[in-house]
């Protein structure tokens, strides 16, 4: 799959679970649950221990998931990832050197940004989406339009605040698609054994993207 192929995957599907967990064996029963629910996206945290045996797991065993790699801090370690089957890579603040490493493998790169300087820093260091993180400390949904109005052309995740109830201003406020977090990967139902609740949370944000996208 190309970087092309990979942004518009990300576009269509709306949706980029955060996916954090305590161990490589909850890690892939989360992604399982959310792919259940149709959602075939998945950033994989490198807080979660043993995230590079995630990503190669998934990437042998689920071809049909788009694998991202998240909380990457430096170029080595998105260097690692990519060679493990990430197709894209994001990041929590913006690191130049991680943005080059894509390139280098035209990977899609997605570094965190927060203030209208921070962003314009990373568009312009090659960013092909920049991750508005922590979206809901600036005031959320309000926040990325403001940040969108003066930059209408640089694509935008939110992470941080997005929720089944704020999902839906968040889109009309411009996102690209949306960074979700525990509201989706919920690992208290699947402590639970209860990976359906997991399962029908992404079929909820899943329709509220295709609801949306069907009246843009």
């Amino acid at each position: 799959m190309t970087k092309v192929e990979v942004l518009k995957s990300l576009k269509e599907i709306g949706l980029v679970p955060v996916l954090r967990a305590e161990s490589v064996e909850k890690a892939l029963a989360l992604a399982e649950a959310i792919a259940a629910g149709g959602v075939t996206v998945l950033e994989i945290t490198m807080t979660v221990p043993g995230a590079i045996q995630v990503m190669r797991t998934l990437a042998e065993k689920r071809p049909d998931i788009l694998i991202g790699a998240g909380t990457v801090l430096d170029a080595e370690t998105a260097r690692a990832c990519i060679l493990e089957g990430a197709k894209f890579v994001v990041s929590p603040a913006l690191n130049v050197k991680t943005i080059e490493m894509c390139h280098r493998y035209s990977i899609a790169a997605l570094p965190g940004a927060l203030t209208p300087t921070e962003v314009v820093t990373a568009w312009e260091a090659g960013a092909d989406v920049v991750k508005i993180f922590p979206a809901s400390a600036l005031g959320g949904a309000k926040y990325l339009s403001s940040l969108k109005a003066p930059l209408p052309q640089v694509e935008m995740i939110p992470t941080g605040g997005v929720s089944l109830a704020t999902a839906n201003d968040f889109l009309a406020a411009g996102a690209f698609a949306l960074g979700v977090g525990a509201d989706l990967v919920n690992t208290k139902a699947m402590a639970e054994g209860k990976p359906e609740i997991v399962t029908e949370s992404a079929k909820k944000y899943l329709a509220i993207v295709k609801e949306f996208q069907s009246k843009s």
